[in-house]
């Protein structure tokens, strides 16, 4: 059995850092939800979303590319 791994993922799904991509991946979800959910995040509690977002950037490792 594989493990999941928490990646950042390059393009296509990857607009600013990767990282809503990369939860997508991981969750099985569409990005756009993860998208979704960090903008009106931000819209109603600014830093504690930007913060998540900023940290997740800097630790998650980027996909590896074949």
């Amino acid at each position: 059995m594989e493990t999941k791994l928490l990646k950042r993922t390059l393009k296509p799904n990857k607009w600013v850092g990767g990282v809503c991509g990369g939860l997508g991946k991981y969750f099985g979800i569409d990005p756009i939800a993860w998208r979704l959910i960090f903008i009106f995040g931000t819209m109603f509690t600014f830093f504690p979303f930007i913060i998540t977002y900023t940290i997740m950037w800097i630790v998650v490792p980027k996909e590896e590319t074949l």
